[in-house]
């Protein structure tokens, strides 16, 4: 029997939205009310309520065919300065890393070589929470080099897709993880994958001290404990009002190599971490 059709994120402030079919079916309460990135967005959302989320991901499904078979795979752009796929898909193109492992709606673990696929995929998602197969948007993947781990379920599983890129035979894996124990687990098999923690909004207490320890890059999103634990403990921190920390060398390295490859202006100032102007998500939680 076919699958459902039916994907959940995370959006702006970590709401559960279930799509099906194409249509947003469910949007739940945003824990956070504003967030500087999502007042940029090209739907751009200055106060988070049910209506203003349910309306972005309205036009994220019509403008780029999110969690349907319109979905476009490929981007070039970049969308904020130093978002995981961002300094992913700069690192791969740049040859600091061999593939990336990422989850994509409609697909879900994906194993990936390209810099415009990682981008395309991940450049406008949100926290993919589970999602189900859509064939267009796995042969669309597959088409352009990419292998799809779990084609009949979709499934959401970093640790199983980082052991199929190294028994592909790849090597300098990176990986984007939103859970502890995940992180935990490709550190303990692989010590020489690079980690990002993303979608890391709420996390707090021996959670958030564990992915920090396992990590080599994370975003602190909205979440108070991420700032202040790995801000303490960082090698460099990317931005200010959602802060990328740099918490290895290998981290630092993937962060400013993506500084030296881009035209954008930048400061570069010596600080005691973390930084802050007063511009951050509200509430941190």
């Amino acid at each position: 029997m076919a699958l459902e059709d039916e994907h959940v994120i995370e959006a702006i402030g970590k709401t559960k939205v279930v799509i099906r079919n194409g249509t947003v079916v469910e949007v739940g309460t945003p824990r956070i009310a504003t967030c500087p990135l999502a007042a940029r967005f090209s739907k751009p959302v200055s106060h988070a309520t049910p209506d203003a989320v349910r309306e972005n991901i309205e036009q994220r499904i019509r403008s780029f065919g999110m969690c349907t078979k319109n979905r476009i795979l490929q981007e070039d752009r970049d969308f904020v300065g130093f978002g995981a796929s961002e300094l992913l898909a700069s690192a791969l193109s740049r040859g600091l890393v061999g593939c990336v492992v990422v989850v994509c709606d409609g697909a879900g673990t994906v194993v990936v070589e390209h810099a415009a696929l990682v981008q395309g995929i991940g450049g406008r998602m949100s926290g993919l929470v589970r999602t189900s197969p859509i064939p267009e948007v796995i042969e669309g993947i597959s088409r352009l080099g990419g292998k799809v781990v779990y084609p009949d379920d979709a499934r959401i599983d970093p640790v199983g897709g980082v052991e199929a890129a190294y028994a592909a035979g790849y090597s300098r894996v990176a990986v984007t993880v939103a859970g502890a124990d995940e992180a935990e687990a490709i550190r303990s098999a692989h010590p020489d994958a690079l980690i990002v923690g993303v979608h890391l909004t709420g996390i707090s207490g021996d959670a958030a001290r564990r992915i920090i320890a396992s990590c080599d890059i994370v975003s602190a999103c909205a979440s108070r404990e991420i700032r202040e634990r790995a801000g303490t403990c960082a090698l460099l921190q990317a931005g200010v009002a959602i802060p990328v920390f740099a918490l290895s060398r290998r981290g630092k390295e993937i962060i400013l190599d993506k500084i030296l490859a881009t035209d954008s202006p930048v400061v570069i100032r010596g600080a005691g971490l973390p930084v802050s102007e007063g511009r951050d998500p509200e509430p941190l939680c």
